[in-house]
């Protein structure tokens, strides 16, 4: 079974159940298939329990491997769940049958009336049918017995439609059981892989971090034992988490791993390790290296889940662990063989040096320096995560009479592994170099690309970057490439823009001194960053001398590069479309270098100016491709969780933004990442106001703002969460909190000149005159906001900003204007692609009480969002305790708040107003 948190609900598969049971209902039958631990078990017992819990009887059968070679042994195991009242209903010949079933001895059964045997199964089945609805639930279906599938495929086609059938079975199993019990021509449902979110949401729900999610699909392929095995490995492992790039497939997971290669046929086993260790395995270069029927056996590979051939015939695993455990379960012979023939067959030089390498284990410098040319070129297209890999293989096949070559090898590689965000062999690298008779630079080069490649998990790093400094100590470019990590760490990691600023200073002095140019300019960006967030007005000063330094068009660690730092303030201040047009002729730069994280941070700018642009199909596809990214490549899962959950709180769905913003918010927690912990906070918060949770956008946006003021964030503009909290503010009926937030930031934005954060706090300002009873002049707000809005180019939140109108027309009883604004709303969002706004805006108002009614009055209509939220509560019986609690009040809130209520529906009791609302 595939073990999930519930097993009532297994994770992901929520659709596939309601797909199924519906199934059932509309069918009578229903068939699953899937590999080993793809959760067949799991969706069974949840389909079970619900069938159970509507009273139906349920009848489940669990066959193991043992019982198909004993006739008989699966209805015998049936029948044993049946009521002793139902079977003793059974006519004389029919109860004897059962009888004998039940007996051992092999000439009884040959003695058995089986017609008779045959009916009494179906007399079972109609008479538990008479009281109830039956599900016969089967599991395994490939391990029953002939003679039960002979007997099972009778009765069930001979039972009334009160008679369900669900069957699941092994996807490989040979001849499909399913089809005989079910009837000729059903068809199989094949239960899909999770995804990556899903498996995120798996391990969550197993107490495994969040953030290993990404390479944890990656390896599983989405199959839900695999990848809860390779979870459980890791955290057995003594490796730290956050660093463990490559997963340890050891253990559980190695034998779970092993039990899906055991459906491929035995002849297909040696063009399988061919595949696995083959980098970018073909049929072609398959038949070439020596398996002249590749095809075939790669098609059932295939038809056993653990390859995919595309038309061009390029072969890839379903799961990255299945090739890892091909390789290690093979011995050193068969290893060695694959590599030299794939050395003889590959066209691709880099890729023939690599096979070359690995068919031998003896020191050879021709060899060594054919593939360190090998990396050379991989670093040129970008490939910076194979550069690493065959650096790494070069240093170890360098002669021991070498060792300046193999000590430049080692570390390459290591800076090619920080690049390309991979710690395991950053800290591979930089361990062999540390071993080594090393120069203080080489080792600081080595430290550095173990930080590099730990992308937002700095925290732990404290000791890498004390021994980094005491290497540096006495030269002041090698102390200015620390010092820019350092002034890193601190606004990331430690939340501390100010002491951030001040190590990117004394690091601009040290490049300045040591005549680094490049981190001259780092450093100047860092330090107009951060006073960007200090609401500095030097910092566009500080960022033009970044930019007019010399540097290259895309140095590693973009986003410390003055260029997409300009970038980012033309995306704060929403001149979207100049800030567009640079981050296309960014991407294409960033894709050469092959730096993931380099990739991920243009990706995110594009989701985030399309997103404003109101152009949000865009924007989703650049989230996608950035969540991509970050999975393929191993990083950080927060920052991609962020972006994908505002990606779709604008253009998707709801529902999904919340599960992408909790995801963020655990995986920025485990890796203590403040900034991206505050946006994921804020993309959780936005989604929770819009859906009317008043509560909680009220506590997550306050999280917002204590995380912000600890940080010491003064600009308004970077992350806009002030006008979402004073909106909630008034919506929970903290007028006066709501009043001071406003007043407060409307002041700095309007000092430092961000026009779309003074139109946002505008829109709560609006919606706090109307809570206030000053109708006329929120409408006149509102309306002048919404202008405000549409000469910014921003019609995301002007559509936000007439459903803000509406509420408050709608409030005051002006059906006609509300309508107008509602429908202008849903016309913007429409043409936005803001689907979940636009069905907020397409939604029917909530029908008025009939005339005369004891709501229908000035007082009633008057009550906020907060008091009908409250006085729903105690209406339906919650205690004043009750209440708080749910809201996240105190006690002498709700008690205040109760008393308004009281006084506008004019009733003096609970149950007054009890009546008063179920009137209405």
């Amino acid at each position: 079974m595939a073990a999930t948190g519930n097993a009532d609900a297994p994770v992901g598969r929520g659709e596939l159940i309601a797909a199924v049971d519906r199934a059932l209902h509309t069918h009578g039958r229903a068939a699953l298939t899937g590999a080993a631990g793809a959760g067949k078990t799991a969706l069974l017992t949840a389909l079970a329990a619900a069938a159970r819990s509507r009273g139906e009887t349920v009848l489940r059968l669990d066959p193991e491997a043992a019982d198909r070679h004993i006739p008989e042994a699966s209805v015998a195991a049936l029948l044993t769940a049946v009521p002793a009242a139902v079977l003793d209903r059974l006519a004389g010949p029919q109860r004897t049958a059962v009888a004998l079933l039940r007996r051992e001895t092999d000439d009884l059964r040959a003695g058995r009336d089986r017609i008779a045997l045959r009916l009494a199964i179906v007399e079972v089945l109609r008479n538990l049918a008479v009281t109830a609805p039956v599900l016969v639930v089967v599991d395994n279906a490939q391990f029953l017995d002939d003679e039960s599938v002979d007997l099972l495929r009778f009765a069930l086609r001979l039972t009334p439609p009160r008679v369900r059938t669900l069957v699941a079975e092994c996807a490989r199993s040979g001849a499909p059981v399913a089809e005989a019990l079910c009837g000729p021509g059903t068809r199989s449902t094949a239960i899909p892989p999770l995804g990556a979110d899903e498996v995120a949401e798996l391990l969550v729900s197993h107490g495994l971090p969040a953030r290993l999610a990404g390479r944890i699909h990656r390896a599983s392929g989405g199959n839900p034992r695999l990848a809860l095995a390779l979870g459980h490995s890791l955290a057995e492992s003594r490796e730290p988490v956050h660093h463990a790039d490559t997963l340890p497939v050891s253990g559980q997971a190695r034998e779970v791993a092993r039990r899906l290669l055991a459906e491929a046929p035995v002849a297909a086993r040696p063009t399988l390790l061919l595949a696995a260790l083959a980098t970018r395995p073909t049929t072609a270069l398959l038949r070439r290296a020596g398996r002249p029927d590749a095809e075939a056996e790669l098609a059932a590979a295939e038809h056993a889940g653990l390859v995919t051939v595309a038309e061009d015939g390029t072969v890839e695993f379903t799961a990255g662990a299945l090739p890892s455990v091909l390789a290690a379960d093979a011995g050193w012979p068969d290893r060695a063989a694959g590599h030299a023939a794939l050395a003889a067959a590959d066209d691709d030089p880099v890729q023939a040096a690599r096979h070359r390498a690995l068919a031998v284990d003896t020191p050879d410098e021709d060899l060594a320096a054919a593939v360190s040319e090998a990396a050379a070129s991989c670093r040129r297209r970008g490939n910076r995560a194979l550069a690493a890999e065959l650096g790494m293989l070069a240093a170890d096949r360098t002669p021991a009479d070498r060792p300046g070559a193999e000590l430049a090898r080692l570390v390459a590689a290591a800076e090619d592994a920080g690049c390309a965000g991979r710690a395991d062999l950053a800290r591979r690298a930089a361990r062999a170099v540390l071993a080594r008779d090393a120069s203080p630079a080489d080792r600081v080069r080595a430290r550095l690309a173990v930080i590099d490649a730990a992308g937002q998990a700095l925290a732990d790093l404290d000791e890498t970057f004390a021994h980094a400094a005491l290497d540096a100590a006495g030269d002041p470019a090698l102390q200015a490439l620390v010092q820019l990590r350092v002034a890193w760490k601190l606004n990331l990691s430690d939340g501390d823009p100010v002491r951030s600023r001040a190590a990117a200073a004394e690091a601009g002095e040290l490049a300045r001194r040591g005549g680094d140019t490049v981190a001259e300019a780092m450093a100047l960006t860092v330090r107009a960053r951060m006073g960007r967030i200090l609401g500095d007005p030097c910092a566009e000063t500080i960022l033009a001398e970044a930019l007019a330094l010399p540097s290259p068009e895309v140095p590693i660690g973009l986003r410390n590069a003055p260029r997409y730092l300009a970038v980012r303030h033309a995306l704060f201040d929403d001149w979207l479309d100049d800030a567009r047009q640079q981050l296309l002729a960014l991407l294409p730069a960033v894709e050469r270098t092959g730096s993931c994280e380099d990739v991920f941070e243009v990706l995110r700018s594009l989701t985030e100016v399309e997103l404003r642009r109101g152009r949000c199909d865009a924007g989703m596809a650049w989230a996608r491709r950035s969540l991509a990214c970050t999975i393929e490549a191993g990083l950080s899962p927060g920052p991609a969780w962020y972006v994908a959950a505002m990606a779709e709180a604008t253009g998707g769905s709801f529902a999904r933004a919340t599960g992408y913003a909790r995801r963020g918010i655990q995986a920025s927690e485990e890796e203590r990442d403040q900034v991206f912990l505050s946006r994921s906070l804020y993309a959780l918060g936005t989604v929770e106001l819009a859906m009317g949770e008043t509560a909680k956008a009220v506590a997550t946006l306050r999280r917002v703002a204590d995380l912000e003021a600890a940080q010491q964030v003064v600009d308004p503009s970077i992350l806009r969460w002030h006008g979402e909290l004073a909106e909630a503010l008034v919506a929970a009926d903290a007028l006066d909190e709501a009043a001071g937030l406003v007043a407060g930031w409307r002041a700095v934005a309007v000092d430092l000149g961000r026009p779309a954060v003074i139109a946002a706090l505008d829109r709560a300002q609006g919606l706090l005159l109307s809570a206030g009873g000053d109708a006329e002049a929120a409408v006149r707000l509102l309306t002048d906001t919404a202008q405000r809005f549409a000469e910014l180019e921003l019609p995301v939140e002007r559509g936000r900003t007439l459903l803000a109108l509406a509420r408050v027309e709608r409030r005051r009883r002006r059906k006609a204007p509300a309508r107008t604004a509602l429908a202008e709303a849903a016309d913007v969002f429409t043409t936005a692609g803001a689907k979940p706004w636009a069905e907020l805006a397409r939604e029917t108002p909530a029908p008025r009480p009939a005339p005369g009614g004891p709501l229908d009055t000035p007082v009633a209509a008057a009550l906020t969002e907060a008091e009908l939220t409250l006085a729903l509560l105690v209406g339906q019986g919650a205690s004043n305790q009750e209440a708080a609690a749910k809201l996240f009040l105190s006690v002498k809130t709700v008690e205040a708040r109760l008393t308004r209520i009281y006084q506008k529906l004019n009733v003096r009791s609970r149950a007054q107003l009890a009546t008063a609302l179920r009137a209405r």
